[in-house]
């Protein structure tokens, strides 16, 4: 069971490295368009996960609370929010098309503070990946390994525009093709090590599980609203990025309901 697990936790590193390779094989930058798309599309992906994979798991598990079955989730939701809004005010970091960048003043170069946004970004998704593997571990019954699974692959089929969108400027910057691809695969190494962490401490506080889920969901939908939907927004009106957020959200969805 654990090497499964092993297994479920690297499939959204394996995204990144799989999107961050297209440095290797395509010679242009991606077009604003297909940066909305993918940045919509990852939207919906975190969006549909963070419910039905984390919140409804989370709400299920309070259900002997009765009408306050809501508690832990509403905590748990807020403590994720109120961690990423911490982290956002604390690490210097630089996201796509934006050209001040969010926390400390820091005198690292702008390629460093994108990287830095993209592992930010990553961090909740890891520590969501984790917190489902290790309730499914712990005999939940809301969480079965398909579902853990389905979680996974969501996240590594959003990974996969990212890895993209990092490698890629990345080269036009000046890099060259094999370090632009370190860096934006090493980019989502982030996630698997959160991942892991999260495991390994929540397999030993089993009664906090729908605190932790909903932790996540709240983190996720952080980055959601305060990076993904404004890039897919900004500039020119185009209805790209909401074509592809719903996509995204109909796709995690499916797997989702389709695999747990």
């Amino acid at each position: 069971m654990w090497l499964t697990v092993a297994e479920g936790i690297l499939i959204p590193f394996f995204g990144t490295a799989l999107g961050a390779a297209c440095v290797f094989f395509m010679r242009r930058q991606l077009s604003r368009t297909v940066q909305r798309a993918l940045t919509g599309f990852a939207g919906g992906v975190m969006t549909a996960a963070s419910v039905w994979s984390l919140l409804i798991p989370a709400l299920e598990q309070s259900a002997r609370l009765g009408k306050l079955s809501f508690l832990p989730a509403a905590i748990g939701f807020w403590l994720g929010v109120l961690f990423l809004l911490l982290l956002d005010r604390v690490i210097p970091h630089l996201h796509m098309n934006a050209e001040k960048a969010e926390g400390p003043a820091s005198r690292a170069a702008k390629t460093t503070m994108m990287i830095l946004a993209v592992t930010l970004h990553n961090i909740p998704e890891g520590m969501a990946v984790g917190v489902v593997f290790a309730d499914m571990l712990a005999g939940s019954a809301e969480i079965s390994l398909g579902g853990a699974m389905a979680l996974s692959l969501g996240i590594a089929i959003q990974n996969f525009p990212e890895g993209a969108i990092i490698s890629m400027p990345l080269h036009a910057e000046g890099k060259s093709r094999s370090r632009a691809f370190a860096d934006g695969a090493l980019s989502g190494a982030v996630e698997p090590v959160g991942a892991l962490l999260t495991v390994l401490f929540a397999h030993l506080i089993v009664p906090a599980m729908p605190y932790l889920l909903s932790f996540a969901a709240g983190a996720m939908l952080y980055v959601v609203v305060e990076e993904l939907i404004p890039e897919m927004s900004a500039g020119e009106h185009s209805d790209v990025g909401v074509l592809f957020f719903s996509l995204g959200f109909t796709v995690m969805m499916i797997l989702d309901v389709a695999l747990g």
